[in-house]
């Protein structure tokens, strides 16, 4: 009997854990009607400080937590939690870290100013879930990046993480929102990323640390895009058109379910006929 498709959802937001957006409902109803298609799934997002952990019955999850990742010089220690959708018949992981997440907001401050170390924030979020999965022994075959916070992931998945067992055949589908696009990341972003195998080269679109940028860094190590508004920035389309890369284009999001989940289902497909 072959074995269901994996598909592992890298999520900055989801309902009802955040209030209600595309990106959030996307991330609450089409983990379910993958599920339900006959896939299996897991989810992950930050655990934002703006979740109160006792209304939405977040634990942590003693084994999988207690790795330190080091970030520009610090260790941070990773903690993972986790709540049900019961509704859903569905488990939502959460990557904590007192520094990092344990704030009243969520990008920016009271002023309206972006955190300035949102850039370390996005890179402890992206290794926390690989380093996370590794240790649920859980090999997806598909890795689905939503929002801004997540684009850090598909270059360490292909550089860092690309001789693991786990991760070895994993395609990455990233959604473009047009978010965060405007944002100043740390001038030395590309010392805080670098890791292994992972060297400045790799990163060189960063050499001008913007949002931008490293939306295009997610695109160059991505393997399908999905196109999650109407309109998607022509700077970013035409990184993905240079890149040749397979898109999925905008389908509009529903509660209710109806035709994005087939076509999102049927884009995952398509990414994994060359490998099956």
């Amino acid at each position: 009997m072959e074995e269901p498709v994996r598909v592992l959802f890298v999520n900055s937001e989801i309902f009802p854990y955040m209030p209600e957006t595309d990106i959030s409902v996307l991330g609450r109803y089409l983990p379910q009607g993958i599920q339900e298609g006959g896939k299996e799934i897991r989810s992950f997002m930050p655990r934002y400080g703006t979740i109160n952990e006792r209304r939405n019955q977040l634990h942590e999850v003693i084994r999988l937590s207690g790795m330190n990742l080091i970030i520009n010089n610090a260790d941070r220690p990773l903690v993972i939690k986790v709540s049900s959708i019961s509704s859903a018949r569905m488990q939502v992981y959460f990557i904590d870290n007192e520094d990092y997440f344990h704030r009243k907001f969520i990008y920016q401050d009271a002023e309206g100013k972006d955190f300035k170390d949102n850039d370390e924030r996005a890179i402890f979020f992206a290794r926390g879930v690989l380093e996370t999965v590794k240790k649920l022994r859980w090999k997806p075959d598909i890795v689905h990046c939503q929002g801004w916070i997540s684009h850090f992931l598909p270059v360490y998945l292909k550089k860092v993480y690309h001789d693991d067992p786990i991760f070895t055949d994993a395609k990455v589908a990233l959604s473009l929102y047009n978010e965060h696009l405007d944002a100043r990341l740390s001038d030395n972003v590309v010392e805080k990323v670098v890791t292994g195998a992972l060297v400045a080269e790799d990163v060189a679109v960063l050499a001008e640390p913007t949002g931008i940028n490293l939306a295009k860094l997610a695109i160059q190590y991505a393997d399908g895009i999905v196109s999650g508004v109407p309109e998607i920035d022509p700077r970013l389309l035409e990184a993905v058109r240079q890149k040749g890369l397979p898109v999925l284009p905008y389908v509009p999001v529903s509660k209710e379910g109806g035709p994005y989940v087939q076509a999102y289902d049927q884009f995952y497909d398509d990414l994994l006929k060359d490998k099956r």
